[in-house]
């Protein structure tokens, strides 16, 4: 591997206006192909497998008109202070706005009226009218939207209380300020670290090319593969992480050949050769991570693990090319003028070591009280992830300043709280008169259940054989007692079907939500074990032992358990959220937790195999276990820590979304890097290998016959770049 890597670089080094002519041809096409696609991506969440679901589906073949594919919104109107919706003025401004909501489109199918349809609370003040579009949400127009929010604001100006949501409403676009916060960070930590902007700008830049690739082609697939907006996004926020963190490992280990005496082309060569190939190995198990959620068996999430990991391999591939030829065009700049500038003889004695090399001494003198210090200390953190609720997104978990957050808030004062969260009970057979039997059944069952507000009548089919029967509970979509509520309602079902052979399926928020829960327990074992597992063959592959790859998986569930641990006590007990600018609290989203597990476990052994290769490399070329720690902290302390860091504020940036999915998924990855790169790697990997010594680097030696050697530490490296007196290689000229 470092030897082909190797002749990457040399060409690329050599070979620099054709690299970067490739890549800016692979960055037109791809933008091409986006700026030629209709976007309009998806924000529907389809979760197959789960009866929630099937009975989502089982509505949209009995009940098409019901179920069709276009756009709504639910308008909800409360009259002035201290006036009833009825009284002869407010309905009339009432009437109005129903006016203009028809004529605010010629996409508007129907507009209902609240006064006929019942849709008014008991106090009189409040209602609500459902907008129905023949058009999708994503056809809707700049002009719809527009017309559609002036009919509001011209009910409020008269006096009513207007909001609304629904599919129909405008999507709220943050203009890629959480990018630019994490490109900002990332900028100005890469300046400190190097001391030089042509140094810094590569990193960035790199990844400017790789995200750019991955989302163009993204944009261009997202209506024929009916992808979910956040995927996008979550490709984004991995795709600069790494993308800056690969080409940094690349840039430093260049900066370190060159100090070594290397001419700049052999440099480059060399930095391709070792570091690419921890850039390579960090990056597969990254993508192992990230496919394997593919197990979860949940379409978004499959889509969103495959997004990501082809950001990252993108990522890859741009590293071990793109990166050499750039070092081509600068090869003395990126050195920075401290590098550059001739040294002089030291007068005194040596200035002290640096911090990274001073830390490892640290740990090294008191491996035992640093382990069980790091150990107890991220213990502590997760402890909050025993009481980790899980929810899917709803307007109720929006900022309260969103129109949706308050029409949500006005529903539930006027209506109840169970109100936004209605279950949707399903029941079906090929024998109307069985379903008819159990439709009745069913019903009077409900009805004396407790938390239920009310059960309305039975809406059948044209058929017969199918019923819708809807039910309002008490307490919120959130709540425990509903929770509770659907479970008795599915045992009940379970018994009616028994006696009458109908089948009676439950939806709705709560229903959702169990569904996911149950799901997600059911996957993540085997997704584990799938993950872990190939990871840990990688692991061994890479350093050729079993006590390393071990550690790194015991280390990483500690980082991640800890990093549920924060975001329990920040999203749902609300600890530290005016800092964090977080306006809710609540349940956190069911999709964060599998895929925090995904993503942090391939930043986890990133971390890894970037620290622990370069203690390994000492080790093989002679150095002692404890002499090798300091020495790989000695070179990459540092650069490890610019990495975390750069990789934490990318993450953080996110943080500010107004997205629920994303805030939680950003702060959770930001905390769990800080835990695993400072904490777990930093500190425990290193406290670990004192203890272990030789030992760490053992392998059975059956095992290590069956291996291929990979040569991630460059070992043949010497025999592979030996000078020739030409340097010939076909059509190759010598660059730097």
């Amino acid at each position: 591997m470092a030897t082909f890597l190797h002749r990457i670089g040399r060409r690329a080094f050599q070979r620099r206006w054709l690299v970067l002519l490739l890549w800016a041809v692979v960055l037109g096409v791809a933008g091409a192909a986006a700026a030629g696609s209709s976007g309009g991506g998806s924000s529907s969440v389809t979760l197959p497998g789960i009866e929630a679901q099937k009975a989502y589906d089982l509505l949209g073949k009995k009940f098409p008109a019901a179920n069709a594919d276009g756009a709504s919104a639910r308008v909800v109107v409360r009259a002035p202070e201290g006036q009833k919706l009825t009284g002869s003025e407010p309905k009339a401004e009432v009437k109005a706005l129903l006016k203009d909501l028809k004529q605010s489109s010629p996409r508007v199918a129907s507009v209902t009226d609240p006064f006929t349809a019942k849709t008014i609370s008991a106090d009189r003040t409040t209602g609500y009218a459902q907008v129905t579009y023949s058009a999708k949400a994503a056809d809707l127009t700049d002009a719809d939207h527009t017309h559609f929010d002036k009919a509001l604001e011209e009910a409020r100006a008269k006096g009513l209380t207007a909001e609304a949501s629904g599919s129909a409403l405008a999507a709220t676009s943050e203009g890629g300020s959480s990018e630019a916060i994490g490109f900002a960070l990332a900028a100005l930590i890469l300046v400190i670290t190097f001391g030089s902007f042509a140094a810094a700008g590569m990193p960035l830049l790199t990844a400017v090319v790789g995200v750019g690739i991955t989302i163009s082609t993204l944009t261009a697939l997202t209506s024929a593969l009916n992808l979910n907006t956040s995927t996008s996004a979550l490709a984004s926020m991995l795709g600069i992480a790494v993308g800056i963190d690969y080409a940094l490992f690349i840039v430093s280990r260049y900066r370190s050949e060159r100090a070594a005496g290397h001419d700049a082309r052999e440099a480059a060569a060399r930095a391709n050769g070792t570091a690419g190939s921890a850039v390579v190995f960090a990056g597969l198990t990254v993508v192992i991570a990230l496919v394997g959620l593919a197990v979860v068996n949940l379409p978004i999430l499959t889509a969103m693990g495959l997004a990501a990991s082809g950001a990252v391999v993108v990522a890859v591939l741009v590293a071990v090319t793109l990166v050499p030829a750039l070092l081509s065009l600068a090869p003395e700049r990126v050195l920075g003028r401290a590098r550059r500038r001739p040294k002089k003889a030291p007068k005194e004695a040596p200035s002290k070591k640096p911090l990274a090399e001073r830390w490892a001494a640290f740990i090294l003198r008191r491996p035992w009280k640093v382990l069980l210090v790091s150990v107890a200390g991220l213990v502590l953190i997760a402890l909050p992830t025993t009481k980790l609720e899980l929810g899917l997104a709803d307007d109720g978990s929006k900022p309260p300043s969103t129109t949706e957050r308050k029409a949500y808030d006005m529903l539930t004062e006027s209506f109840g709280p169970g109100f936004n969260g209605p279950l949707t009970v399903v029941v079906t057979d090929t024998d109307t008169a069985a379903t008819k039997k159990a439709v009745g059944e069913l019903s009077d069952s409900i009805t004396g259940m407790k938390d239920v507000a009310a059960v309305a009548p039975a809406v059948y089919n044209p058929a017969g054989d199918t019923a819708i029967v809807t039910v309002v509970p008490n307490s919120a979509p959130t709540s425990e007692k509903t929770k509770t509520l659907v479970r008795d309602i599915r045992d009940r079902a379970a018994d009616v079907r028994a006696a009458t052979g109908a089948e009676g399926l439950v939806s709705g928020t709560t229903a959702l939500n169990l569904d996911v829960a149950a799901k997600f327990a059911s996957a993540i074992v085997p997704y584990l074990l799938l993950v872990v597992g190939l990871a840990f063959l990688v692991l061994i592959l890479v350093f050729r032992s079993i006590l390393v790859p071990l550690k790194a998986a015991v280390g990483f569930l500690l980082s991640v358990l800890a990093a549920f641990g924060a975001m329990v006590a920040v999203f749902q007990w609300g600890w530290f959220k005016d800092l964090l600018g977080l306006q809710t609290t609540g349940p956190i989203n069911s999709l964060v937790p599998i895929l925090a597990v995904g993503i942090v476990f391939g930043l986890a052994m990133d971390y890894q195999v970037f620290l622990v290769t370069r203690i390994r490399e000492s080790y093989v070329h002679g150095a002692g276990a404890r002499e090798a720690i300091t020495d790989g902290f000695r070179h990459s302390g540092k650069v490890v820590t610019a990495a975390a860091l750069i990789m934490t504020g990318v993450f953080g940036g996110f943080v500010g979304s107004d997205d629920a999915l994303l805030k939680s998924l950003g702060f959770g990855l930001a905390s769990a890097v800080i835990f695993d790169a400072f904490v777990v790697r930093m500190t425990i990997v290193p406290a670990v290998l004192a203890l272990l010594g030789d030992r760490a680097w053992a392998l059975p030696a059956w095992i290590d016959r069956r291996l291929p050697h990979v040569d991630i530490e460059g070992e043949k490296l010497a025999v592979a770049a030996s000078p020739a007196p030409a340097d010939v290689e076909a059509g190759f000229t010598h660059v730097g």
